[in-house]
């Protein structure tokens, strides 16, 4: 990523991170909370960004941003605010989360399922149904959920989207590997104890209930008309069989066909680097072949290309009592009253 120096509201020149694609965010749902802050970033030209593990300040600039990809639960406060994108000429699309666990009040904080279908039709009505990805993630399982339960939940949201998408990613929840999501649910869900709580991983035979689920889905939905693509999300089971691909969530190749006009993204979507235009202001030919340019700060499983995540955890609101990015509902009550619009960080 391109380095370069930018002076701060408080007027003191520091060097900034310049990277092309912005990730908003793996690690809280700026959409749904903080869709003020980041236009409010993107006037003053750039944010800061805290490291998780040492809390050193991190400058990054919006001057070389070319994509921009949200993530969220509820695109509803963002969405008045994305003419100024078009404005400026920066790309984005949207990965939405649309989970139906209002039973088990494993996302407690989101609005009801019927709200966030209405705003994903809207949203996709706004901007193209192949900017809006649809993910049902994760996918979990309780002693009263089973996965033919949590299909027929799927089932009738995908009734509902048919045609306001044409992707569907889903992962399995990750409980084994995250002290903090076995705290929460153990410690915010009725469903389990610290003996059983592993359980809220599937088995291998739950799993392909699931997936031959899904498939079977897709293949109705085929037949009314709806072409909608599946993708697993850093998983490492190979499901190419069922004609399911690993996700690029941050993906290369995606922006390539949405955004094929601009000739200095498609560039670097190929180089790594953006181009020199010659004298006549033109940009140069693409003489080699595209360059591996994945996100190697990610799980080996994940196939993101680099962009550069601009969230902080512990900020996030839904309280969703399986997401790694909270380490409990407390610690993101604590940093409530550093929540300020007009600052330069989310936690500033």
């Amino acid at each position: 990523m391109d380095k370069v120096f930018i002076t701060t509201d408080q007027g003191t020149q520091v060097e900034a991170t310049a990277p092309v694609i912005i990730s908003a965010s793996r690690s809280t749902d700026i959409p749904a909370f903080y869709a003020k802050w980041f236009f409010n970033r993107l006037e003053k030209g750039y944010c800061v960004w805290y490291n998780p593990f040492n809390q050193k300040p991190m400058y990054i600039s919006f001057k070389n941003c070319k994509v921009v990809v949200f993530w969220t639960k509820n695109p509803e406060p963002i969405i008045p605010y994305l003419p100024e994108l078009d404005k400026r000429g920066i790309h984005y699309y949207f990965q939405v989360t649309l989970n139906d666990y209002m039973q088990e009040g494993f996302e407690p904080n989101v609005p009801p399922v019927a709200k966030r279908i209405e705003t994903f039709k809207k949203l996709s009505g706004l901007i193209g149904k192949e900017r809006v990805i649809w993910r049902f993630d994760p996918l979990i399982v309780t002693s009263q959920l089973t996965p033919r339960m949590l299909l027929t939940r799927i089932w009738h949201i995908g009734n509902e989207l048919k045609g306001h998408t044409d992707k569907l990613v889903f992962s399995f929840v990750d409980v084994k590997a995250y002290r903090k999501v076995q705290s929460n649910l153990v410690k915010d869900t009725t469903f389990f104890t610290k003996e059983n709580v592993e359980q809220a991983e599937m088995t291998n035979v739950q799993r392909r209930e699931i997936i031959e689920g899904l498939v079977k889905m897709r293949e109705v939905w085929k037949q009314d008309g709806w072409n909608l693509q599946m993708a697993t999300c850093a998983e490492d089971i190979d499901l190419s069989q069922y004609s399911i691909e690993h996700n690029c969530c941050i993906d290369g190749e995606l922006m390539k066909r949405l955004f094929v006009d601009d000739k200095e993204l498609i560039y670097y979507l190929h180089t790594g680097i953006l181009p020199e235009r010659d004298l006549f202001g033109e940009v140069p030919q693409i003489l080699e072949n595209a360059k591996n340019l994945k996100d190697k700060g990610q799980r080996k499983t994940c196939g993101c290309m680099i962009s550069k995540d601009i969230g902080m955890y512990n900020t996030c609101r839904h309280f969703c009592v399986y997401c790694y990015a909270n380490t409990s509902k407390e610690c993101v009550l604590r940093n409530k009253d550093k929540h300020n619009d007009e600052s330069e960080s989310i936690i500033e």
